[in-house]
């Protein structure tokens, strides 16, 4: 375990993902609400992964923070990521692969749980609905927490899946209690409609009191403020906090940061192929930015150009090759003509 200062510290779920290519058929034989995540149990996961074994499947590493963190890392930002992982193959499989990508790992492992998976189910409309077993961690706790790391990095990520225990919200607490002694700028996704359905006042909380930085597509502000019109979400969560962004799909993006609003325009293609990961690499985008000290509305152009980049392929990383040609691009500064 390492605790010299590292840039971003994320606390996430780590996730085995096994991507599968289903037909919309199959999303309603399942009886799945497509294009959201479902928490499921051990029994279900069964059910899915019999599914699978039929279908295209593909597998990677993933969880919405941490494929945050994995997009930083490949970007060449030095990057941690904290967790909990069961004492399995598909721990040690994570682990290696943090390592292989230039992660700083602060993971737990628990003989109490397997490691977490999610069936990724992808329609041939691109869309995904996730079905995730958290495994082993649920059990992630304000113990597990190392609080040197926390006070040194410049961001805190998180998500709104970190809430769905007791022991991971204490996990997040102490962490942003810690965040706010180290002067550390907190990162907020939101993460998932139902996760705010069952968690909108914590939630309103949260972005109030702790945090800089908050996320949101507009199925999740539009949940949180009772409002479709994804402009006046950003309005109304600007308030709450200094940066708040509302993601509007192949609409692109509004900020607001300190009272004023930006639109941000889409940069990626209009039929998408997957996606998976597109808010946590529009995050990775806009941390880039803010890290690197670009203004707020061009850490915002270089996260919707990272979003329109991931959703031209499946899954929700890219490979070495891509990720080494987005780090020269950003650091030669050619995203600014695209």
């Amino acid at each position: 375990m390492n605790t010299q200062e590292h840039s971003v510290y994320g606390i996430g779920n780590p996730l085995i993902d096994i991507i599968v290519s289903v037909e919309e058929q199959d999303i309603i034989d399942l009886g799945i609400h497509k294009g959201t995540m479902a928490l499921i149990n051990a029994e279900r996961m069964e059910e899915l992964l019999d599914l699978s074994k039929e279908r295209h499947t593909t597998y990677s590493c993933g969880g919405s923070c941490p494929n945050t963190i994995i997009a930083l890392a490949s970007l060449g930002i030095d990057a941690t990521l904290a967790g909990k992982i069961g004492n399995d193959e598909n721990g040690t499989i994570y682990r290696d692969r943090l390592s292989s990508l230039d992660v700083h790992d602060q993971l737990v492992v628990t003989d109490k749980e397997k490691t977490g998976s999610t069936v990724i189910l992808i329609t041939p409309d691109s869309e995904r609905s996730m079905n995730t077993f958290l495994g082993a961690n649920r059990l992630y706790a304000q113990e597990d927490v190392v609080e040197q790391t926390v006070k040194q990095a410049d961001f805190f990520h998180f998500t709104g899946y970190m809430w769905d225990t007791p022991s991971q919200q204490g996990a997040i607490t102490k962490a942003l209690a810690l965040a706010k002694e180290g002067h550390t700028t907190v990162s907020f996704d939101l993460a998932d409609p139902f996760a705010v359905g069952r968690y909108r006042e914590p939630f309103l909380r949260l972005i109030t009191e702790s945090c800089d930085i908050v996320y949101a597509n507009r199925e999740e502000a539009r949940i949180l403020f009772d409002n479709y019109d994804p402009y006046e979400c950003c309005r109304s969560m600007g308030k709450l906090c200094r940066t708040a962004i509302v993601k509007n799909g192949k609409k692109g993006s509004y900020i607001s940061h300190e009272g004023k609003i930006l639109s941000i325009p889409v940069k990626g293609p209009v039929i998408p192929v997957d996606t998976t990961g597109a808010g946590d690499v529009y995050a990775a985008g806009f941390l880039y930015g803010q890290y690197h000290h670009y203004s707020v509305e061009e850490s915002g152009i270089i996260a919707s150009i990272l979003a329109g980049e991931i959703i031209t392929q499946r899954g929700a990383q890219f490979s070495n090759e891509k990720a080494q040609q987005l780090k020269a691009m950003l650091e030669s500064g050619a995203w600014r003509t695209l």
